[in-house]
């Protein structure tokens, strides 16, 4: 790190800064200065508003007595964004059971007006999309996710014209199961892969990094499903907290699918036997 961006931080004393692992979106680095250590994000070339969505959530998580960093600071120093988060000691292992209780918490928590969305965007390094706010789960989910990552698939020319017209089929099929299903409007983590979780030196699950939304539960799980790390001891803790509904496991493949189309857009066709492999197993279940 250039030493002059790092003095602008509001940091006294830093001792040191370490870069680490932040994902594929930011910079990351953990600063240890004389009072603490903090864990630090970069979005360079960006507006601090980049960051809002994720303060947002994080405080979100903290109302709701979500184990996750707090927020210290933000800002923008030499146009770049940045984001100052207390530091989390990592442990060895930890409980799936525990994770699964934590995670059913988090969407115990609803939102107030029973209504789907967010009051602020979802901020990708490449991918926006807008939120607002809705009245019904499969309006937020066909219109501000599946559409617009299909309007940026088709952009990008990264299917042919058979997998485009097997996704509209699917489209058709999500869209009937989602009118047919009733959903609350939970607060979500919106991107609960393995790698935004960990266990602390205590044993405790946190969460962190998340694109908060209010949406239906099986959201998260579907990104549960896709890289692994979650083991059975996790739903079977998660369901025994608040039970899914019927039909779950095949609506749960339409949020794997939408990740896999994330990934399609951000990285290219290295994901597209894994995206067509899920819609045919969307269609096998009509």
């Amino acid at each position: 790190m250039d030493e002059q961006w790092t003095a602008e931080l509001p940091i006294k004393n830093i001792k040191s800064i370490t870069s680490v692992s932040g994902g594929d979106v930011n910079e990351a680095y953990k600063i240890e200065a004389d009072d603490k250590k903090y864990f630090l994000l970069v979005q360079r070339g960006r507006d601090e508003d980049f960051y809002a969505a994720e303060i947002a959530g994080l405080q979100d998580f903290e109302k709701a007595g979500i184990t996750a960093p707090r927020v210290e600071e933000s800002g923008q120093i030499s146009g770049d964004a940045y984001l100052l988060l207390s530091y989390l000691e990592e442990g060895v292992s930890g409980s799936q059971k525990d994770l699964g209780e934590m995670v059913a918490k988090l969407h115990l928590t609803h939102q107030e007006e029973g209504k789907f969305g967010y009051h602020l965007p979802y901020e990708g390094s490449d991918i926006r999309f807008e939120n607002g706010w809705f009245n019904s789960w499969s309006d937020l989910f066909m219109d501000q996710r599946l559409s617009q990552l299909h309007e940026e698939i088709l952009k990008r020319n990264l299917w042919s014209k058979q997998e485009n017209k097997t996704f509209n089929t699917v489209l058709e099929v999500i869209s009937e199961e989602l009118n047919n299903h009733s959903s609350e409007p939970s607060l979500l983590h919106g991107d609960l892969w393995s790698g935004n979780y960990m266990f602390l030196d205590d044993g405790r699950p946190a969460l962190f990094d998340p694109s908060p939304l209010y949406g239906d539960r099986e959201f998260d799980l579907g990104a549960t499903t896709v890289f692994g790390g979650f083991g059975q001891e996790f739903y079977e803790a998660y369901n025994d907290v608040y039970p899914l509904d019927a039909g779950a496991a095949m609506r749960i493949e339409f949020y794997k699918l939408y990740l896999l189309l994330v990934h399609l857009v951000k990285f290219g066709d290295v994901y597209l036997g894994s995206v067509n492999s899920t819609m045919k197993q969307i269609l096998s279940k009509r």
